[in-house]
């Protein structure tokens, strides 16, 4: 499985998002990326899924150390040790003594930036994750969380895909050595019937799926976290290092992009302009 390497982390290129799997869905599509050669499994407390992630993880045949986990947790106002808290609770559910990435899902509003960060940094030195990254954070907060961090964050999980590219993002993070792990990389399915993106999926007998996942493996220091509850879909996602883009095909899907193009809000009044505090 191929990886970017990024603050000291070794990241596969193409995960399994989980983020709407549920129940025994969950466990199938955690053995069926498993099963194909995926080794990296997203998933977070937010989703509700962590007990079934966890269960498919461990009762597969590959050694914990042959997977990447990655989960997510929100910060909650109150105090020094919340994020801890927050992490054992999804340590618990997973049934791991430890996650390979963990991540805050997003910036709270109420909370100073200092406070959530260093929670996260401890977290990474008391053992409970090897490597910490952010989710979702707005340029001048990343640039922050960079500033008080006093472990190297590995990771920034923004939405991405050609209608909503992030480039300027992604470079900031690029800046910083950190990756940019894409959620939503087909968003959320509306790519898939574009028509320049058939066109260019026939002319490379792909479907449309693996064009946008190469895309996304064409991009510098970037992964993908698809999402699907088929099986065949999922060993698919796997299959796209035997074809590379061309410079005009990467210039169409570019051409691609539009103002509109997000598809996930962030919490009610969530500000992408504010500062941190």
């Amino acid at each position: 499985m191929a990886t970017i390497a990024a603050n000291g982390a070794e990241i596969p290129v193409i995960g399994l998002g989980t983020g709407r799997l549920r129940g025994d869905v969950a466990v199938r599509a955690v053995h069926a990326a498993l099963d194909s050669g995926c080794r990296h499994i997203d998933t977070a407390a937010k989703y509700g899924n962590e007990t079934e992630v966890g269960a498919a993880i461990r009762s597969h045949a590959l050694p914990r150390e042959d997977v990447f986990v990655t989960t997510k947790v929100m910060p909650a106002p109150g105090g020094d040790g919340r994020i801890e808290f927050a992490v054992e609770a999804s340590l618990e559910r997973l049934g791991l003594a430890w996650v390979d990435l963990l991540l805050i899902h997003w910036p709270h509003p109420e909370m100073r930036l200092a406070e959530q960060v260093a929670a996260l940094c401890r977290a990474r030195r008391d053992g409970l994750t090897r490597h910490i990254g952010v989710s979702n954070f707005p340029p001048r907060f990343l640039d922050a969380a960079v500033d008080y961090a006093t472990e190297p964050l590995a990771v920034h999980q923004v939405e991405r895909h050609p209608y909503f590219a992030q480039h300027a993002l992604a470079a900031r993070g690029r800046r910083h050595g950190i990756a940019t792990v894409a959620f939503c990389p087909l968003g959320r399915g509306a790519l898939l019937d574009e028509p320049v993106v058939g066109a260019i999926a026939r002319s490379h007998g792909k479907t449309p799926a693996q064009v946008l996942l190469r895309w996304h493996v064409q991009q510098p220091l970037n992964a993908a976290v698809p999402s699907s509850t088929h099986p065949e879909r999922v060993a698919a996602n796997m299959d796209v290092f035997d074809f590379a883009l061309s410079a005009d095909e990467l210039a169409a899907l570019a051409a691609l992009e539009r103002p509109d193009g997000r598809v996930v809000r962030g919490p009610a009044g969530y500000d992408w302009d504010a500062v941190p505090r």
